[in-house]
C-alpha cells in the first residue's frame, strides 16, 4: 500500500509539473498517518492546520520574488536574497540595481492545493468526533487557505486547473489515466471559485480567536479582506485586460483573457465584502486623530511593529537564530550603514524619487495634489541629469542650510516610510549625500573627494569613513552596494527602539498581510471604477486616512485621489507592483524609463557652506539604458510542466 501511495504521488507530481522535493515531504503527515489518529486530538489538528498555514502565498520577509519565492530563509540566494517586490517596481532599486516587471518565481502550488483537499476529505472522516463549532471552523480555514493558494496562482496565470478534491480515486495503474489531466479554467472561472471559496469560509467562520492565537489565525474578517483584495483584482483584469490585448490560444479559449462587461460584478463583490467587513469587524484605524504631523509619522511608523486595532491579519515569526527556518532579516539587510548591526550587507533598500514626489506637503488646498520635492526656486521640478557631474551651477538651484531641510513639510507617512538624508535614527543622524561642489565650482558625484575650508574637511559622501555615512558609495559594485543610490533609505518595518544581532533571520516583527487601510482603498477604487456602492463613504475613507496623516482638508473623491493615496498609505508593502499588473500599466510606465534619485550636494562656493539637491536619473537604470516592461509576456507567467500536464501555454511564451 505504501508503494502504490508513492507511486500516485509521483504521478501526480509529474501531471501537474510541481516543483522541488520539499512539496513532496510536506504531504506525509496526512499521507502517513492515518485521519483518525491526527484529527481526533487538540495537537493533531493543530499539525494538520498549521501545514496548511505555511502553504499560504503571503508575500512577507520571507519572500523573495527573485531566489525561490515563498518561505525562504537565511543566505542561499546571495544577493538576491535583498530583493524585494516593490524593489521592480517605481516605488524602490536594490542599492545594487535591479530591473522592473514579471518576476516568474514558478509558483504551481499543487501539492499544497492536494493537501488541502485531502485535509477536506479527512475532515469528513472524523466529523462524528468534533462538536460542531470546531468541525465548521477548521472546514473555513481550509476554504480560505485553498482561496488564498488559488489567488497566488490566478494573479500569475489566469485560469488554472481547478482540483477540489483528492484524485486518488482516479488513478488506475498502466493506464493513461486520462481523468487526471484536469484542463485550465478560464480566468474568469477561476476568480469565481476563488470568490465561492471565499464564501464559503465566511458562512462559517469564527469573528474572534482566542488570546493565543491572536490575529495569526484567520476569522471571518480575514476571509472578507482577501474577498476585497481578490475582487478587486479580479475586477481590474476585467475593465483593464484590453490596454495590453494579447493573443493565442489561451486568449481565445479566455484562459488568459477577461471581458470589460464581467468587471460590474466583481467591483460590486469587492464593495460588498469591504462593506461588510468595516461596518461589523470592529477594526479602526490606529491612532486617527494626531495632534500634529510629528505625531502622525511617530505613529504611523509604529503602526508597523506594535499589535494595534487597525491589524486583521498577521504572520508572526520566531526568533531564526534559535530556531531554523524562522525569523526575518529586515533590520539586517536594510538598516542603514551607520546602524548596521554587523552583517556583511546592509542598507540595501533604495526608495525612489519618483515616489517621493507622489506625497503631499501640508498646504492642504482641498486638492491633494503630490508636492515635489524643491531643489530650485525657479519651480522647474521637471529637469533630471542622467550624470549629476554634468549639472549645470548657473541654473537656480536652491540652496539649504541642512540635509533635512527640503522634508521638514512631507507628509508624514513619507517620513514614517522613508530615512531621508539628516534625519534621526537610532539615535544618529544619517548623512545622505552624493556629492560636492567645490569653492572652485568644480562638481564632483559619485567620487571620494574632500576639500578643507575655514578648518573645516568636507567630504562628497558627507564624511571620512564608511561608517559615518549611508549614500551613494561604491555605486557600480554589486557586492558593496551597501548604501542607498536613490537617496533614500528605508524605514517601513523597521525597528528603532530594539536592538537585533547582526545574524540571518533575527528579526521577528510580525508581517501585516491584512489591515484596515487596505480595505477602505478597495472599497474607494471600486466605487470610483464602477460607479456603485456610497460614493460618500468613499471620500469619507480616503480623508480619514488624510487626517490619520495630519492633514486638515478634504479632497473629493476622484480615481485619481484613490490611487495616489494608494500610493503613499500602502507603500513598500508590496501593493504596487500587482497594481501595475492588475491594472495593466507596467508596460505603459516603463518602455526604456528610468526611475530617478535625489542627490543631495554640499556646495562650498560661499561663506557658509550650504546643501544643494540634484535630480539624476538612477545610476543602474541609466547604465542599463533604461527598463522596459515585456508586455507581450510580462502579464501571465509560462505554464510549468507542460511537457506532462498538456495544458495550454499562456501567450508569449
Amino acid at each position: 500500500m505504501k508503494r502504490k501511495i508513492i507511486s500516485l504521488l509521483f504521478s501526480l507530481y509529474l501531471i501537474f509539473g510541481m516543483a522541488g522535493c520539499s512539496d513532496m515531504l510536506e504531504l506525509q503527515p496526512l499521507d502517513k498517518t492515518s485521519a483518525e489518529d491526527l484529527l481526533a486530538s487538540t495537537k493533531g489538528l493543530k499539525t494538520l492546520m498549521a501545514t496548511l498555514y505555511n502553504s499560504l502565498p503571503i508575500e512577507d520577509f520571507s519572500f523573495y520574488p527573485a531566489d525561490g519565492g515563498f518561505n525562504r530563509y537565511g543566505w542561499g540566494g546571495g544577493l538576491q536574497s535583498t530583493f524585494r517586490l516593490p524593489m521592480y517596481t517605481d516605488e524602490a532599486t536594490a542599492s545594487a540595481g535591479s530591473g522592473v516587471g514579471p518576476q516568474n518565481i514558478s509558483y504551481w502550488p499543487y501539492a499544497q492545493i492536494r493537501q488541502a483537499n485531502l485535509f477536506f476529505e479527512s475532515l469528513e472522516k472524523v466529523k462524528s468526533t468534533l462538536n460542531e463549532t470546531t468541525y465548521k471552523q477548521l472546514k473555513s480555514e481550509a476554504h480560505f487557505v485553498r482561496a488564498y493558494i488559488y489567488y497566488g496562482l490566478a494573479k500569475r496565470y489566469g485560469g488554472v486547473p481547478l482540483i477540489d478534491r483528492v484524485l486518488d480515486g482516479d488513478y488506475a495503474a498502466g493506464t493513461p489515466n486520462e481523468a487526471l489531466y484536469i484542463p485550465r479554467s478560464t480566468e474568469k472561472e477561476t476568480w469565481n471559485f476563488i470568490l465561492k471559496e471565499l464564501d464559503l469560509a465566511i458562512e462559517n467562520m469564527a469573528t474572534t480567536t482566542n488570546s493565543a492565537d491572536g490575529k495569526y489565525r484567520a476569522t471571518k474578517w480575514a476571509a472578507l479582506a482577501l474577498k476585497s483584495r481578490v475582487a478587486l483584482h479580479a475586477a481590474s483584469i476585467a475593465k483593464y485586460w484590453s490596454n495590453a490585448p494579447l493573443t493565442g490560444d489561451a486568449v481565445s479559449q479566455n484562459l488568459a483573457k477577461m471581458d470589460a462587461a464581467d468587471a460590474a460584478a466583481f467591483y460590486q463583490a469587492c464593495i460588498q465584502a469591504s462593506s461588510e467587513l468595516i461596518n461589523n469587524g470592529g477594526f479602526a484605524l490606529y491612532k486617527s486623530n494626531p495632534a500634529n504631523p510629528e505625531d502622525a509619522a511617530k505613529n504611523f511608523q509604529n503602526l508597523f511593529v506594535t499589535e494595534n486595532e487597525e491589524i486583521i491579519f498577521v504572520k508572526a515569526y520566531l526568533d531564526g537564530t534559535t530556531v531554523a527556518n524562522q525569523g526575518h532579516s529586515w533590520d539586517i539587510l536594510y538598516n542603514p550603514s551607520q546602524t548596521s548591526p554587523g552583517f556583511h550587507k546592509w542598507g540595501r533598500y533604495s526608495p525612489t524619487l519618483d515616489l517621493a514626489d507622489i506625497f503631499e506637503d501640508y498646504t492642504d488646498s482641498g486638492t491633494g495634489a503630490s508636492s515635489k520635492i524643491v531643489t530650485r526656486t525657479d519651480g522647474n521640478e521637471n529637469y533630471i541629469y542622467t550624470d549629476p557631474n554634468k549639472i549645470d551651477l548657473n541654473l537656480p538651484f536652491k540652496q539649504y542650510n541642512s540635509l533635512y531641510e527640503p522634508f521638514a513639510n512631507k507628509d508624514a507617512r513619507f517620513l514614517a516610510s522613508v530615512i531621508v538624508p539628516g534625519a534621526i535614527w537610532k539615535n544618529t543622524k544619517i548623512i545622505i549625500q552624493g556629492g560636492m561642489v567645490k569653492s572652485n565650482g568644480k562638481v564632483v558625484a559619485y567620487a571620494s573627494d574632500s576639500e578643507t575650508k575655514n578648518g573645516v574637511t568636507y567630504y562628497t559622501y558627507g564624511a571620512e569613513g564608511t561608517a559615518e555615512f549611508s549614500g551613494f558609495y561604491k555605486m557600480g559594485s554589486s557586492d558593496d552596494a551597501n548604501f542607498t543610490c536613490s537617496g533614500f533609505l528605508i524605514k517601513k518595518y523597521l525597528q528603532e527602539g530594539k536592538t537585533v544581532l547582526g545574524v540571518s533571520n533575527s528579526s521577528t516583527t510580525p508581517f501585516i498581510d491584512f489591515r484596515l487601510a487596505e480595505v477602505y482603498l478597495n472599497y474607494a477604487e471600486a466605487v470610483a471604477e464602477s460607479g456603485a456602492g456610497d460614493a460618500g463613504l468613499a471620500k469619507t475613507y480616503i480623508n480619514a486616512l488624510r487626517k490619520r496623516a495630519g492633514h486638515k482638508d478634504e479632497i473629493p473623491l476622484t480615481l485619481e485621489n484613490v490611487l495616489k493615496e494608494r500610493r503613499v498609505e500602502l507603500a513598500f508593502e508590496g501593493f504596487r507592483y500587482w497594481d501595475l499588473m492588475r491594472r495593466r500599466e507596467f508596460h505603459s510606465l516603463f518602455a526604456g524609463t528610468r526611475r530617478t534619485a535625489l542627490v543631495p550636494m554640499v556646495d562650498l562656493r560661499g561663506d557658509t557652506p550650504k546643501y544643494i539637491f540634484v535630480r539624476a536619473n538612477n545610476y543602474y537604470d541609466e547604465f542599463s539604458n533604461g527598463r522596459t516592461f515585456p508586455a507581450a509576456t510580462g502579464y501571465y507567467q509560462s505554464i510549468p510542466g507542460r511537457n506532462t500536464n498538456n495544458l495550454i501555454e499562456n501567450p508569449g511564451h
